[in-house]
């Protein structure tokens, strides 16, 4: 039987909240911190059978630690979000098919939509939750020239993105140096990044947005500061 696993970003700067707190993910959010709430959301759902919490230092991981569901891996991140994530998936066993990937500044993921992704990747490998936009978008031309993007083609992208874990490591072990007594590419290879990269743009071109049914709000992400 396949089983599928979860990886939790939490090693991200967060350099877009300006310093308003120590460290987003474990910011208090109605009492709790806001990683608890995706780590809450993904034991309820239960769609995985392994989580991978990706941590920045010894203290953020000890906090981690505290709220990480069961059976939990950590595992240090990389200097980018691609190379938290090649860090990530070598630590992976070698029966995991399927794998969530969430950003944990995003804490308003439903057990429901988890169960739904699960669904849909075990039929099409590559799968993202997304909803539709609603603003009015405008692209900006030559010589200051504004140009609105047609709305309905529009799909603002959350996490978690699903993948088999096949498509998102196929090319990985053919293209990428090992390090001795390591799986997979060296995360400080800027290959290896580049190579992640143009995985999750070619993964993104095939990836079905799922329909999910409506909610009142958004998966927003913790990403600036109030003023």
């Amino acid at each position: 039987m396949s089983r599928t696993a979860a990886i939790f970003l939490a090693a991200g700067s967060g350099t877009r909240m300006q310093g308003a707190v120590p460290d987003k993910v474990l910011a208090s959010l109605a009492g709790r911190p806001v990683f608890a709430y995706s780590a809450a959301a993904f034991m309820r759902s239960a769609v995985a059978d392994l989580y991978v919490v990706v941590y920045r230092d010894q203290r953020q991981m000890m906090e981690l630690s505290a709220y990480a569901p069961t059976p939990s891996v950590l595992v240090a991140g990389g200097r980018e979000r691609q190379d938290s994530v090649i860090n990530a998936l070598a630590a992976l066993p070698s029966d995991i098919e399927h794998v969530f990937i969430h950003d944990c500044a995003r804490p308003l993921i439903q057990a429901e939509q988890l169960v739904a992704l699960h669904k849909i990747v075990r039929r099409e490998n590559a799968v993202v939750l997304a909803h539709r936009v609603t603003d009015t978008i405008k692209e900006h031309r030559d010589e200051g020239h504004l140009r609105t993007l047609h709305r309905p083609s529009l799909w603002a992208m959350e996490t978690p993105q699903v993948f088999s874990r096949e498509l998102i490591c196929r090319s990985q072990t053919a293209r990428h140096r090992r390090r001795p007594g390591r799986r997979g590419p060296r995360p400080s290879d800027r290959t290896a990044r580049k190579f992640f990269a143009q995985s999750q743009a070619h993964v993104a071109r095939r990836s079905r947005l799922p329909r999910i049914p409506p909610r009142p709000h958004r998966g927003r992400g913790l990403t600036a500061a109030c003023p």
